[in-house]
């Protein structure tokens, strides 16, 4: 297996090579009781998810090219095949953490590749008809997992127990797959799971930090919102982390709510061009409740009052503003709380969103946009009518009755791991 370069500069530079995950049957264990605990807000029904999310991955294939969007069920089973001295420690933690008996263990080892990856995702031992885990649902935001900033991987710290097996399981692909090992070899994997180095502050401040709070939208500019799964200790830390390599020059923390309805930085704010940014008015451009610490590679710091302003100031002076819900009451909170900012660009002007947004996509239109469903475009390339490479201006729509009940979007499902070109 070859390896795979790893550099991301931008939101917004050509989608090159993407990390996803299917959802997998451990999502049909959700119950009602135990949905909040599996941090979904809604049952789902497993095989319309799993089509509308086979569609998303048609629409990333057909501008990345098959090979390029790589699946993590199968980066977990070919790791697991390749490195077994990590295999074993992986494990060991893992039933540690589970709180599960030896026998466990022995029984996960002897397991092929093949069982031990449906095990390890969906938590079910099909032999034996028996759960041994609980399912981690939340696995298909690849998102959250890592992140890259320039050409340094970042592996982050879920700040919920219900996320910990994703973790366990990142960490192990990033370490024993082939395609990772240059990244090992060259010292440019930053592990936020290392109490060594990342401890938790003399205040006892837990260190979480989740990729959906971060945004690279300059080689020299790293976003991470202080929200509900990211704390300002995790951002401090990372950011002295990241000046100590010289990856980056300079880590703002938006403070924005801590709330459910804004877990992360990417539910209110995405980049999809080089001036357009698609947000949540109220918190981004007003500043309610939020506002910004730039923390400089030099030491110095500055503050803005809302992500507007510090945008106008340091990255777009012409910046553009497209609104969730078009900028309009109850529209704005309604269309926000279904990801109509939660965006990922597959090249300049190109982006994916849910189709349940019909007031943002105003806003996408007045912008200049053409506005697709996904079932349209992949059918005019099936008939020759317009190729990937000649799409411009335009904002593709999913499907998205079941994908959108799991609280995250198109952002929250990719994983950049290669931009360019």
């Amino acid at each position: 297996m070859s390896q795979t370069k790893i550099e991301v500069h931008s939101e917004i530079d050509p989608l090159q090579r993407v990390l996803v995950h299917r959802p997998d049957k451990g999502t049909a264990r959700i119950s009602p009781k135990y949905a909040e605990e599996l941090l979904f807000d809604d049952i789902v029904y497993l095989p319309r998810m799993q089509e509308e999310h086979d569609v998303f991955v048609e629409v990333l294939e057909a501008f990345l090219g098959e090979g390029n969007v790589l699946e993590m069920e199968t980066l977990l089973q070919e790791a697991l095949s390749h490195d077994e001295e990590a295999k074993k420690e992986m494990l060991e933690m893992i039933v540690s953490d589970e709180e599960l008996p030896s026998s466990v263990k022995e029984l996960l080892y002897s397991l092929s590749a093949e069982a031990l990856t449906q095990v390890l995702i969906t938590g079910y031992y099909e032999p034996e008809d028996y759960f041994l885990f609980d399912p981690i649902p939340n696995f298909i935001f690849t998102r959250d997992i890592a992140f890259v900033v320039n050409d340094h991987l970042v592996i982050t710290k879920a700040a919920k127990e219900a996320r910990s097996r994703e973790n366990f399981l990142t960490r192990f692909i990033i370490w024993a797959h082939p395609i990772f090992q240059n990244l090992q070899k060259e010292n440019k994997v930053v592990n936020l799971n290392k109490v060594d180095l990342f401890p938790r502050s003399k205040k006892g401040e837990p260190v979480s930090l989740e990729g959906g709070d971060a945004m690279l939208l300059h080689p020299d500019y790293l976003l991470i919102g202080a929200s509900e799964r990211t704390t300002p200790h995790a951002i401090r830390s990372l950011a002295q982390a990241l000046f100590e390599k010289n990856v980056v020059k300079n880590v703002v923390q938006v403070n924005i709510p801590n709330d459910r309805s804004f877990m992360h930085l990417d539910t209110i704010f995405t980049q999809i061009n080089t001036r357009d940014f698609v947000c949540y008015k109220p918190i981004i451009v007003d500043g309610m409740s939020s506002n910004l610490d730039v923390f400089r590679h030099d030491g110095s710091t500055d503050t803005y009052l809302s992500v507007k302003s510090f945008i106008e100031a340091e990255i777009c002076p012409d910046a553009r503003f497209l609104l969730s819900g078009n900028g309009e009451s109850p529209y704005q909170e309604r269309e926000q709380w279904t990801d109509g900012c939660n965006l990922v660009a597959l090249r300049p002007g190109v982006a994916v969103t849910y189709d349940r947004n019909p007031r943002t996509e105003l806003s996408f239109k007045e912008a200049g946009y053409r506005v697709v469903h996904a079932y349209d475009l992949l059918k005019a390339f099936k008939d020759g009518i317009i190729l990937p490479s000649e799409v411009k201006n335009t904002i593709i729509t999913l499907p998205s009755s079941e994908l959108s009940r799991a609280r995250g979007g198109s952002h929250c499902m990719t994983c950049p791991i290669e931009r360019g070109g």
